[in-house]
């Protein structure tokens, strides 16, 4: 969501920030903005729109500096407008302030500031905390900056990563974070603080993350880190082990369609090092599970937001029908605030492409709390959901930049296919059904290539119907949380209305819908329930609906029921899922296009969400 980058060094602090925003864009935002430290003032410069807006202006700021903070927002207090933008400056322009997160009790805090003669000038929570900031300064101004900001955020309620420059502190920057990631890039007479790693790993690959509750003093040759309670903290430095391309889209006119390509590394990298030697089942080192272990599970929870939730359903779906263990899957927005049973050996999982989802890492401390093991399943190495969980699988995709996740999904599912067969594996399923589905794992990579062919096909459908108002996804068993994510795509990528059921429930209501006017698109990949499928198909065809169909490359002449046929390989079902994905994902970009909408960066999203 919100991005955070701070300098200081010996450098011009301007053109580094700018191009730390650019590396940041891909999180989602409306606006932006900088604070300069020049010559013992603080300059804001702050603009609506994109990155390349703040660029310009820029160009014509009279104003340099080598210490400085900025920001991307995505608002949440106050519309999107210059005067919400961050940077915030205290009365007086002594103290500038970048916030990711919401402070909940901000209201009480404004009226208290009111009182003391402070004046706002924006609509947002952020400011209150410059002025109280300042207020705390000018109680004691002999105390350091670390202390001014540890007081004042003694009084905050709610979430924050915060970046504070002070104009009578003119070689430091604090920062500090409570459920929001924030992290310190080290250099040579320089460092740099940003809320992703992203940002800065042209700069540096020697990191130290920040952990909840930590305040960090940052000058250009030294930091040092204590807690809200005044503990000091001895960091570890970690090696960023991971390369950030340059951020192009390689010849493709979008990083969707770049990521919807590079699909078949991202899997293949998913897998890479985690089959057996006898080619019969998976592994996993993170887990840290011994086969004792796998065996006495007795229930699976897995925890998500958005796509990550899809995944997991999809999970949930191959977990209990080839491991025959019982999984439930929760909205992680719901689980902290639900009084969940969880029953004994179970284990929990919670599932977040960034690692960042403030809903899935609240979820995840809630599970801790009750003194569940909770594993992770993320993309991000080092990212707050890696390191507070006690183990888990990377997905190893790749840098991801479109907002509507493409790889970062079909590695998840890998993930979770390839689960399922190591727990099959410690239960019931024989060797030589264990080595099937290994090869067609193995296989998966060059099959997707094969989907991949289908991209003008796709395209020529999608513009027959991109006028189109009303689109249901229809899917059955692991089918459906696959209609769920094709709904997801088109409403994100397209703001066209989508919904999607389990295909028998068409006739238990969805049905009053269908029109001429409505598409219906059939995810028809699971042979074993074509007959049924089909009564569906024809329930809509009598009413008029538009059908679409994603089927095997069967016997089955789909093309006599359906108005269009994407047809995709038959493969084993612990597989089916990824390949039917990629035909909506397709088909989500093109009508975004042909709609004429940013399907990179989808208007009101984000990347990573990190507020409530």
């Amino acid at each position: 969501m919100c991005g955070i980058i701070g300098y200081v060094g010996k450098k011009q602090a301007g053109s580094i920030l700018i191009d730390a925003l650019k590396r940041l864009e891909y999180r989602g935002y409306d606006s932006a903005g900088l604070a300069l430290l020049d010559r013992g003032k603080i300059f804001p410069l702050k603009r609506v729109g994109k990155v390349c807006e703040l660029e310009r202006a820029q160009r014509h700021f009279r104003h340099s500096g080598t210490i400085g903070i900025g920001h991307t927002r995505w608002a949440t207090h106050g519309n999107v407008s210059e005067k919400n933008a961050h940077p915030h400056l205290s009365n007086g322009s002594h103290f500038a302030i970048v916030h990711n997160g919401i402070i909940e009790n901000y209201l009480q805090i404004k009226t208290f500031l009111s009182e003391k003669n402070y004046t706002f000038y924006s609509d947002t929570d952020t400011e209150i905390l410059a002025n109280l900031i300042d207020y705390h300064h000018h109680k004691a101004t002999h105390l350091p900056f670390a202390e001014i900001v540890r007081k004042s955020l003694l009084h905050v309620e709610g979430t924050y990563g915060i970046a504070v420059l002070g104009k009578p502190f003119p070689d430091e920057i604090v920062v500090a974070r409570k459920s929001s990631p924030l992290l310190i890039g080290l250099g040579d007479g320089e460092n740099i603080i940003a809320s992703d790693a992203a940002a800065i790993a042209r700069y540096t690959k020697r990191v130290v993350y920040l952990n909840d509750g930590e305040i960090a003093s940052v000058r250009p040759d030294h930091f040092s880190v204590m807690t809200a309670d005044e503990s000091s903290v001895d960091t570890v430095c970690h090696e960023l082990d991971w390369e950030i391309a340059d951020v192009n889209c390689d010849g493709y006119p979008h990083f969707m369609l770049k990521e919807i390509f590079e699909q078949p590394t991202a899997i293949e990298n998913a897998m890479r090092g985690r089959f057996t030697r006898d080619g019969s089942s998976t592994k996993f080192g993170g887990l840290s599970l011994t086969p004792e272990a796998l065996r006495s599970i007795d229930r699976l929870f897995f925890c998500a937001c958005g796509t990550a939730y899809h995944a997991c359903l999809v999970g949930k779906y191959l977990i209990e029908k080839y491991a025959r263990i019982p999984v439930d899957v929760e909205y992680a927005s719901e689980f902290r605030y639900r009084n969940v049973p969880l029953q004994r050996n179970t284990l929990v999982f919670v599932v977040s492409q960034s690692g960042e989802t403030i809903d899935t890492l609240a979820a995840l401390y809630e599970a801790k709390r009750k003194g569940y093991p909770v594993m992770g399943i993320t993309n991000v190495v080092g990212s707050s959901i890696a390191r507070a969980t006690d183990a888990g699988i990377y997905q190893h995709a790749g840098f991801e930049i479109g907002v509507a996740s493409t790889k970062a999904f079909t590695s998840q599912l890998t993930i979770f296919s390839m689960l399922a067969l190591l727990l099959a594996r410690r239960r019931d399923m024989d060797q030589f059904d264990g080595q099937q589905y290994v090869f067609a794992l193995k296989s998966l990579p060059k099959v997707v290539g094969e989907v991949l062919k289908l991209s003008e096909r796709i395209r020529s459908i999608a513009e027959r119907y991109c006028k189109r108002e009303r689109f249901l996804f229809l899917g059955r068993q692991a089918m459906y949380p696959i209609a769920l994510e094709g709904a997801l795509k088109l409403k994100e990528i397209a703001y066209v209305h989508a919904e999607a059921f389990p295909t028998a429930e068409m006739k238990h209501g969805p049905i009053a819908l269908v029109s001429e006017e409505t598409v219906c698109i059939f995810i028809a990949t699971q042979r074993e329930l074509l007959d049924k499928t089909m009564s569906s198909l024809q329930e809509v065809r009598a009413r008029g609906g538009k059908v679409v169909v994603v089927a095997g490359d069967g016997e089955v002449e789909w093309e006599v029921f359906g108005d269009e046929v994407i047809r995709v390989p038959e493969v084993h079902g612990g597989i089916n899922p990824i390949i039917s994905v990629i035909p909506l994902q397709f088909f989500a970009y093109y009508v975004g296009i042909l709609r004429g909408c940013d399907v990179d960066r989808p208007r009101n999203l984000a990347k990573s969400v990190t507020v409530e």
